[in-house]
């Protein structure tokens, strides 16, 4: 594909100085975390809008990870561009700059960055709907080379990233700061450096020198006097910012984005907060001079109930998941509706008849139930169906059938528990891997050794756990060391020497990524939203389970805003813009597209059943302000033909949340449901409890 590549740099007279570099980068440690009120717009401080600041869990992670074995199990994960000290940043937005032999495109909304050549490259991605795909790949409409030999991330947060750009010695030129939301690419001089600034630049009547790349207009600012003929020259502290404006900006909006690039943003402080109807997330944008920038909003920071906003009238951007809205500002505070962990299902309003059939399947669900698997997705999945079957026989007056069920998954999970089990074996247990500081299970699986997935995996072990442990503080002790230390693994809320800060968890996109390494041009990953939701379901069960509550509140607020990202992006999407796209539901969301297929299958009810695994008792936030009909849409799509299909039980279970008439049909159907239709995490039993939990 032909690619067209312009280089831009231009003018204004404004001087940004930055006499302490060090100070605004964040680095991937103990001091990189940052949780405190902001306001909703206009400056970095000031009172917060919604549910006050929560309190962040407190945790000793060197003990934790002190007290299990370490050893290097980690596949293929090589970071050769991560400055010296930093925790390798895995499952991030740009993970593709840090892992791998070749550093892979990032996306940044509204931008798409890439490293190449002596420097970098920056594009604006527009969409293009087909049937199956919505696409917005990395086409560089800048570039810029500064003469650089090689690359290295040197700070980092959830949010942002710093990539310092080197000569052949190993020396900073200077460093590239990049931020989801923010639509600036700054790049700040470490010591005096001179690049080309092309050609096809006016200065027109605006702000800022512009050209005109496809339907894109581009503007850079630095300092006045940079600019010699085609040759910019930056002193040490001095920074150039790239940007796009958004189509059809006005005067005023190109001025002050303008006056905004002219301090770059240096990182993001992410804080949040838990109340009665929302769960609130807040981007605090730093710069350099602590002036107001400016940030935009995606379609899931939009919908629904949200704070009073001002400033947000500078125009729209293009993106495959819709138009974002430009904000002035250094805060963006969304909210999300709460979305409360779950373990068990409302069975009071059942009849006689449909509990006296559900208690008949536990018996025969308990009967069958095989041997746990060994390694850490299969085997979280075996103990997380059995401890939910006995979680529903004893709710269903089927103790005595459960028992000995019990019995045996809490040895399971102790055996998973037991802090030195790698010692002495190389399954059913957890090492700590220095070189890429994670949590590994042996044994690995679907690439949890390279980092994939681990919330997936993890999920269903803290939710088996926590099932099991309810009420029992004995056990909860007996499992605490090493499930505290998975949990952490997946959602440390604070960065450590030993694990990052929310390793999966994107609180801008309001999502979790899958990839560890992102070894692709279309960016990081996302595949089954519902399991991530489950995994924070998980770590709330934990939480409550063993007494933690400022963990179980942290557990909340991500599982309410994964759960409201998943309804806007996979479940329930606004597809009006794409009308190209021939589906109800997309599968798998990307970086630079989004696509209606899978890993594993091309199977229809492949598409929707990943979103919807396992079902767990809290999965009412599938249905949360989604019409019926839409629900049942969905479905149709994905068992045309019956549900004799992969993840039949779980679409009928999903179909029973479209109202009385339609969990009624999806009884009928569950009890004729085929074994093989039935998920390896999930019983008939527990199919035919949800379902007669939704027939009211």
């Amino acid at each position: 594909m032909s690619r067209r590549v312009i280089v831009i740099v231009s003018s204004v007279a404004a001087v940004v100085l930055m006499a302490a570099i060090a100070l605004g980068l964040s680095s991937w440690g103990p001091r990189g975390a940052r949780f405190g009120a902001a306001s909703s717009s206009g400056g970095p401080s000031g009172p917060v809008q919604g549910p006050a600041d929560a309190p962040v869990p407190q945790v000793d992670t060197a003990a934790l990870v002190k007290g299990v074995p370490h050893a290097t199990v980690a596949q293929g994960v090589t970071a050769p561009r991560l400055a010296p000290g930093l925790v390798p940043p895995s499952n991030r937005w740009y993970s593709g700059l840090v892992f791998g032999a070749q550093p892979q495109p990032v996306f940044p909304l509204p931008l798409s960055f890439a490293l190449a050549g002596g420097g970098f490259q920056l594009g604006a991605p527009k969409p293009v709907a087909t049937a199956k795909t919505i696409a917005g790949p990395h086409v560089p409409a800048v570039t810029v080379d500064v003469g650089a030999a090689s690359s290295q991330v040197i700070a980092a947060d959830p949010v942002s990233v710093t990539v310092a750009l080197l000569d052949g010695s190993g020396a900073r030129l200077g460093h590239v700061a990049l931020a989801e939301g923010s639509p600036f690419a700054s790049f700040t001089a470490d010591r005096a450096v001179s690049f080309g600034a092309g050609a096809g630049f006016a200065a027109g009547d605006g702000p800022a020198p512009t050209v005109t790349v496809g339907d894109t207009t581009w503007a850079l600012v630095v300092p006045g006097g940079a600019l010699h003929g085609s040759s910019v020259t930056l002193q040490p502290g001095q920074t150039a910012t790239w940007y796009p404006l958004p189509h059809g900006a006005s005067a005023q909006a190109a001025t002050e984005l303008a006056s905004a690039a002219a301090d770059p943003v240096t990182g993001v402080d992410v804080s949040y907060g838990v109340g009665d109807q929302v769960a609130r997330t807040t981007l605090t944008y730093r710069t350099a001079k602590s002036t107001p920038s400016a940030y935009v909003l995606m379609p899931h920071q939009r919908t629904g109930t949200q704070p009073a906003r001002t400033g947000c009238d500078l125009g729209t951007y293009p993106s495959i998941y819709g138009d974002l809205t430009l904000c002035r500002g250094s805060v963006l505070t969304a909210y999300a509706p709460l979305a409360t962990p779950s373990g068990s299902l409302d069975l009071s309003h059942l009849t006689a008849d449909q509990k006296a059939a559900i208690a008949t399947q536990v018996r025969a669900d308990v009967a069958s139930t095989g041997a746990f698997a060994s390694d850490t997705y299969f085997g979280g999945k075996n103990l997380y169906r059995a401890a939910t079957l006995v979680v529903l026989g004893e709710q269903v007056g089927a103790k005595d059938a459960v028992a000995d069920l019990r019995t045996r998954t809490e040895k399971a999970i102790q055996e998973w528990a037991d802090p030195k089990g790698c010692t002495t074996r190389d399954a059913r247990c957890f090492v700590y891997d220095d070189s890429v500081r994670s949590v590994i299970g042996k044994t690995p699986s679907f690439g949890s050794d390279q980092l994939n997935d681990h919330h997936f995996h993890y999920g269903y072990l803290l939710s088996a756990a926590g099932l099991l442990a309810k009420g029992d503080p004995g056990l909860a002790a007996t499992l605490r060391p090493v499930l505290d230390l998975v949990g952490q693994d997946i959602a440390a809320a604070k960065p450590s020497d030993q694990l990052p800060q929310l390793r999966v968890f994107d609180p801008y996109m309001g999502h979790s990524w899958a990839s560890g390494t992102s070894p692709f041009a279309d960016g990081n990953n996302q595949e089954s939203g519902s399991e991530a939701v489950n995994a924070w379901n998980g770590l709330g069960l934990w939480a409550a389970a063993s007494g933690q509550d400022a963990l179980g509140t942290e557990a909340t607020w991500l599982m309410s805003t994964e759960a409201a990202s998943v309804r806007a992006y996979w479940t329930a999407p606004d597809l009006s813009a794409f009308s190209g796209f021939q589906h109800k539901v997309v599968a798998m969301n990307w970086g630079g597209k989004r696509d209606y297929a899978t890993w594993f299958s091309p199977e229809p009810s492949a598409m929707l059943g990943i979103q919807l695994i396992p079902m767990n008792p809290a999965s009412g936030w599938l249905a949360q302000g989604v019409d019926p009909a839409r629900i049942t849409a969905a479905v149709d799509e994905a068992a045309p033909n019956g549900y004799g299909v992969q993840f039949g039980d779980y679409l009928l279970m999903y179909r029973s949340m479209a109202g009385g008439k339609e969990a009624a049909a999806a009884w009928t159907a569950a009890q004729q449901l085929p074994d093989t239709s039935i998920d390896n995490g999930d019983s008939k039993a527990y199919l035919l409890a949800f379902i007669a939990a939704h027939s009211r």
